[in-house]
């Protein structure tokens, strides 16, 4: 975790959020561009800070937030170190909520004034080394905030859910339940913003029935999975599904292994998009977290892309998943500077979801193993509201 955060005073006097304020701080880090260090941020009181602004600065007297970059009088054997240190920052509680009240502000709201205020700092800002420092730095400080500010009024992710599996089951006894449309309808009226099937070419389990009776009766939206089979393609310009997703199909497979290769096949896909274009469809694609495959779907006309997480959910370590994470975050970075519309899926559950929905640049999380295996135990309606109340709590963590 590139924020390091001790908390040393009385936490019931003073309401803090810790994780809250660490994603603060990450966020920070990457708008600053410097997301490969690490910060430590101390929340301490007035006793503790008007020592150290006294040790420091020789100030008798308790401050705001005080700020120490790592670089100035580091030893230079740390430089070898295998992490990036920027500094502390260190901030008084006590102060804090004085200020909030002064100022008309939560102490959430005042705090993170204070931490890009003492992040600015270890970036070597200094608004009392001149006029023109001052106005640098006040600002840097409004533009991260005025971003801050936008990044808590966004709307919410949205969550989709794939029925494939309900019909999966009723494939498995070749009868007509439990049925694919009956699951839709629970999953809007739980708070669903979408429903996802996939009809593949081998029919294995979502059927045409399925897809044209689906397209009369859901009320949100219909995200119609397909690969750029000719007979599929029919189907789709047909229906008029709400937006189609392009995956890669291979019959061998239990559920879909990667993302598409866009590049290799800038002609097959380029020409599909351009049928659905016609016909007023969006198209998005599903892609791994590669820059050359978001460019060949910007390039090809594509309207969203869907980063495939497989990976990112399989993995065994905390290591190997943050390294993932950190790929779709930086792809997800990227097809949002292209002007994609980016939506996220595949292998999320329970236990992994938060991270991805924290991320400002997606708009849509496409689940459904998972929601489909917890209704088992716990009824369909909620298991959807679980996952969304997941979605919702990261969606609030800035």
């Amino acid at each position: 975790m590139p924020t390091d955060l001790t908390i040393q005073a009385q936490s019931a006097k003073y309401p803090v959020k810790g994780p809250k304020l660490q994603r603060l701080t990450n966020w920070l880090l990457e708008q600053c561009a410097v997301g490969d260090h690490n910060v430590s941020l101390l929340l301490t009181d007035d006793q503790e800070i008007t020592r150290l602004n006294s040790r420091y600065r020789d100030k008798n007297k308790p401050t705001n937030v005080l700020s120490f970059p790592f670089a100035e009088g580091a030893d230079p054997s740390f430089a070898s170190l295998p992490f990036k240190e920027l500094g502390d920052i260190v901030i008084s509680l006590e102060t804090a909520q004085r200020e909030s009240i002064e100022y008309q502000q939560t102490l959430d709201q005042r705090l993170s004034w204070l931490i890009v205020h003492g992040m600015l700092h270890l970036l070597g800002y200094d608004h009392e080394r001149s006029k023109s420092d001052e106005k640098a730095m006040f600002d840097r400080e409004k533009e991260l905030l005025n971003k801050l500010n936008t990044k808590r009024r966004r709307a919410m992710t949205k969550l989709a859910i794939n029925v494939d599996h309900v019909a999966t089951i009723r494939q498995a006894r070749g009868i007509t339940e439990p049925d694919p449309l009956a699951a839709a309808a629970i999953c809007e009226l739980a708070g669903a913003s979408g429903i996802v099937v996939h009809l593949r070419e081998d029919r294995r389990h979502i059927q045409d029935r399925d897809v044209y009776l689906l397209r009369q009766t859901i009320k949100t939206k219909l995200n119609l999975e397909m690969g750029a089979n000719k007979d599929i393609i029919d189907i789709a310009l047909k229906l008029k599904p709400d937006l189609i997703t392009l995956v890669p199909e291979k019959r061998q497979e239990l559920t879909t292994e990667g993302g598409l290769d866009v590049v290799s096949q800038m002609k097959k896909i380029g020409k599909v998009i351009d049928k659905m274009t016609a016909a007023s469809i969006p198209v998005s694609i599903f892609a791994d977290p590669d820059p050359r495959q978001l460019e060949a779907a910007q390039l090809l006309g594509a309207t969203f892309v869907e980063l495939h997480t497989g990976k990112y959910c399989d993995v065994t370590s905390d290591e190997e998943q943050q390294n993932e994470f950190q790929l779709l975050r930086e792809a997800a970075e990227t097809a949002s500077q292209m002007g994609l519309r980016v939506c996220a899926g595949h292998g999320l559950n329970y236990r992994n979801t938060a991270p991805i929905a924290a991320l400002d640049t997606i708009e849509e999380l496409s689940i459904g193993h998972a929601i489909i295996a917890r209704a088992v135990f716990t009824g369909l309606d909620q298991a959807v509201r679980e996952m969304l109340a997941i979605i919702r709590q990261a969606d609030c963590s800035l």
